[in-house]
């Protein structure tokens, strides 16, 4: 009977580990740095140059004005848009691929810093599904505009269309932007992926 019940745990156990996709350093976890793509993710598009926050420069200053400390671990990521159109966004292959249909929820914490060395502007949250680095071929979700200076924890709910092995998180202008702006995003804490059950959300 002892051999049973820990043969049922060992196998609970295992179908939760499989009913979840983990990412590569979630929290961003690395060496405060401007300019710089945490381990385990990579800058995608032109003049995408994601910030490892918050830290100091040589001149014992924060790294561009940005002082809100981590909800998790040591280090955040910050992204910004510019005046010029870029937008930043940052990816990594998933540890297992999303598949078509299937119900997807994970959260993040977000916030946006008041002080961004002049890119301090309100932005929008958007996630991508892609089947290469970088590509961006499937939003599966986007946020309004981040205007509060706190951390919130944003839950993320998504049916991919198709298969995807790739995620990117990128930074973009409010809906209704006619011009382009300077402003920020600020991400941390990172949940492993779970599947749902798409029946027990209707």
């Amino acid at each position: 009977m002892k051999r049973y019940y820990i043969a049922l745990l060992i196998s609970m156990l295992c179908g939760f580990t499989y009913a979840q996709i983990t990412l590569d350093n979630p929290s961003f976890e690395d060496t405060p740095k401007d300019a710089t793509n945490p381990i385990g993710w990579k800058g995608c598009g032109p003049y995408t140059t994601p910030d490892i926050l918050p830290g100091k420069n040589e001149f014992g200053e924060p790294i561009w004005d940005v002082t809100h400390k981590p909800v998790d671990g040591k280090t955040y990521i910050g992204l910004i848009t510019r005046e010029d159109n870029t937008q930043e966004y940052i990816g990594q292959k998933l540890s297992t691929t999303l598949l078509k249909n299937d119900c997807y929820l994970f959260n993040v914490d977000v916030a946006r810093s008041p002080y961004y060395a002049g890119y301090n502007t309100a932005v929008r949250l958007r996630i991508w599904g892609g089947t290469n680095s970088c590509e961006k071929t499937e939003l599966l979700y986007e946020s309004d505009a981040v205007e509060h200076y706190e951390w919130k924890k944003y839950e993320i709910l998504f049916f991919p269309k198709q298969d995807y092995d790739y995620i990117i998180f990128e930074a973009t202008y409010v809906k209704g932007t006619i011009w382009p702006y300077r402003g920020n995003l600020l991400m941390d804490n990172a949940s492993a992926i779970r599947v749902c059950d798409r029946a027990s959300l209707e």
